[in-house]
């Protein structure tokens, strides 16, 4: 079991991305995608993703960005937790960390998609949306015969919020993740 308290989470760069490709190796059901893609994640969308070390050890990680259409949307691409680092709130944290950078000011709404059998990551995108005290709502946006030609199960579109504006890119948040790196 990962000791928690000795977790430091940092904005990612270009060497996290092999570490990243094998971590998400190892946490199925999470979609593999190629190292050149865990290399944009890295550093195109390092501003909205967080990587948590132990030890020196990719213990998780959490990738999104802001759709560039919807300004006030971050989406959360990917969230990879080692198994011995999992259940003890890391993935909250992470996402609540992100959430408190400057560049997600303007953060209103909170997107992902997940697979109806990926019930952890359901429990913690419910979870995130009572701590944050807003609503959680799903609908199918990519279904599994239409879009994935019976390969994948459907992805459910989680939206949760209205996030409060006092939360997004705030002194609160920010506050929070400064005393959980200080007890790192």
């Amino acid at each position: 079991m990962v000791d928690c308290n000795r977790i430091v989470m940092r904005i990612p760069a270009a060497t996290d991305a092999p570490r990243l490709h094998r971590l998400v190796h190892q946490s199925p059901p999470l979609d593999m995608n190629s190292v050149y893609c865990n290399l944009l994640q890295c550093t195109h969308f390092s501003q909205t993703a967080i990587a948590a070390e132990c030890d020196g050890e990719l213990v998780g990680f959490v990738s999104g960005y802001i759709i560039p259409s919807r300004q006030d949307t971050l989406f959360i691409w990917q969230v990879a937790i080692r198994t011995s680092a999992r259940g003890q709130g890391l993935a909250t944290r992470m996402l609540s960390a992100i959430l408190a950078r400057p560049v997600c000011a303007e953060i209103r709404w909170l997107e992902t998609t997940v697979t109806e059998s990926n019930t952890a990551s359901r429990a913690l995108f419910e979870g995130l949306a009572k701590k944050h005290a807003t609503q959680l709502n799903a609908e199918i946006l990519f279904d599994k015969i239409q879009h994935f030609a019976g390969d994948h199960e459907s992805e459910w579109l989680l939206r949760i919020g209205p996030i409060p504006s006092q939360l997004a890119g705030s002194s609160y948040l920010l506050s929070a993740r400064q005393t959980s790196a200080k007890a790192n």
